[in-house]
């Protein structure tokens, strides 16, 4: 897999029937390393590890229902109380992110009321602050590391 546009961090990986797996600490199991994948383990890994986020209070791969249809977003960050501090939208390193990237976890956030948005296709990280008040989102250089809510 291609370097990505984060720390080095250390990752479990096996090799079985010619697949490559890399072991999820969210999921507690290992799942089969596709470009996509790879951006996910090095986001929670930075999550986790650069912003100090419990593993405890993240989610990895969920379904979720919007207007009756079936989604399922890469990665969310629970604050203690059960709401959602943080969504993260994550894209192979080939694709490109657009406005339709915004779009897509824009959609998300109108059923989850995440306060942060994270677009990353591991190249490049897009850091969004809601302002639900005035129905739109402001550009950061990055997200806050964690504290206690």
């Amino acid at each position: 897999m291609q370097p990505l546009n984060f720390p080095k961090f250390q990752f479990r990986f096996k090799n079985s029937e010619n697949k490559i797996s890399i072991f999820d600490e969210i999921r507690k199991k290992f799942v089969v390393l596709q470009p996509e994948e790879w951006v996910r383990q090095h986001t929670v890994h930075y999550l986790m590890t650069v912003k100090n986020y419990p593993k405890t209070l993240i989610n990895v791969e969920k379904e979720l229902t919007i207007n009756g249809l079936k989604k399922r977003y890469d990665v969310v960050v629970f604050n203690t109380d059960g709401s959602i501090h943080l969504i993260v939208e994550c894209k192979a390193p080939q694709i490109t992110i657009d406005q339709t990237t915004f779009d897509q976890v824009a959609r998300y956030n109108l059923s989850l009321n995440a306060s942060y948005l994270m677009i990353t296709n591991g190249l490049h990280h897009y850091f969004c602050l809601m302002d639900f008040e005035n129905e739109r989102y402001q550009f950061l250089k990055d997200i806050p590391v964690y504290s206690r809510q």
